[in-house]
């Protein structure tokens, strides 16, 4: 533990924060190609900012413990960056190196204000190691956090655009899947399709599975639970795309879709709809 709190590192950058701010620039834009996504002069506003903290979280004395509460302001302001950074598509590594590249302008100044003392440059250059490394652990954990944050919502994303539900005709509503029907997928089926049974007043809701590659039991309860929440929200379903191998897999499974009207493809699942609700196809007669 250090005792010191760090006082003569805290006076350094103090006297050449300008020029450390300066030199510190100079090394992240060597290190990432950060030109294309920042300016230098926002580069230059964090850094500023940054380093500020930096200074009264060492004058407080509050050492290399990070997790302390002298340290709460520069830690939130590294989380606004790491998270802002992992949206904007940066590496851990490139994000990381806005405090690493602190230490090359640090350990220049500190070799000068030492004067040639040997003990008191190890001491610094030590101290100032172990906060700037756990400094940039700590951006790279809350980076890490930040992309699982963006890869969760564009799964969710991309979830409700593999979901669409169109409306073929007055009344009838077309869902086609296309891949897996997990747990999570079957939620947001169930939930746009609903949604749009409340929104169109829809009495009949065709599902269509052709693009689902295989159907096991797991998908088939999947099915059933759609089934029964449209139907508790007024409006039937059919479920179309069963293919002679899903036929089969179902037989075999014991799966029991009795209750449900099934069709091969689309087309005849539509002309049945047309039929629950009343609706008439002639081909008109020729001129």
């Amino acid at each position: 533990m250090v005792t010191r709190g760090g006082s003569r590192l805290t006076d350094i950058v103090k006297k050449h924060e300008a020029s450390i701010v300066a030199d510190w620039i100079k090394e992240q834009l060597a290190a990432v190609k950060a030109a294309d996504r920042i300016s230098e002069a926002d580069l230059r506003s964090e850094c500023a900012r940054f380093l500020s903290l930096f200074r009264a979280a060492l004058q407080s004395g509050a050492g290399e413990d990070v997790t302390s509460a002298a340290w709460s302001e520069t830690r939130e302001m590294l989380g606004t960056l790491s998270r802002s950074r992992a949206k904007a598509g940066y590496t851990p590594s490139e994000t990381a190196v806005f405090v690493l590249a602190l230490k090359l302008p640090l350990f220049d100044r500190l070799r000068g204000e030492t004067g040639g003392d040997a003990q008191t440059l190890a001491y610094e250059v030590w101290y100032a190691t172990i906060v700037l490394d756990r400094l940039a652990l700590y951006t790279t954990e809350i980076y890490q956090t930040g992309r699982e944050e963006v890869i969760l919502r564009q799964q969710q994303e991309m979830l409700e655009l593999s979901t669409p539900v169109v409306q073929l005709w007055e009344g009838i509503l077309a869902l086609p899947l296309i891949g897996t029907l997990d747990s999570a997928r079957t939620q947001v089926v169930m939930e746009s399709l609903l949604q749009r049974i409340v929104e169109t007043g829809a009495s009949i809701a065709i599902i269509d599975i052709t693009g689902v590659p295989t159907v096991d039991t797991l998908v088939a309860q999947h099915l059933l639970k759609t089934v029964a929440a449209a139907r508790l929200m007024g409006a039937d379903c059919i479920i179309s795309g069963i293919r002679p191998q899903i036929a089969q897999t179902i037989v075999h499974l014991g799966v029991d879709l009795n209750t449900v009207v099934t069709k091969a493809n689309l087309s005849d699942a539509f002309i049945i709809a047309l039929q629950k609700t009343g609706a008439v196809i002639a081909r008109s007669p020729k001129a």
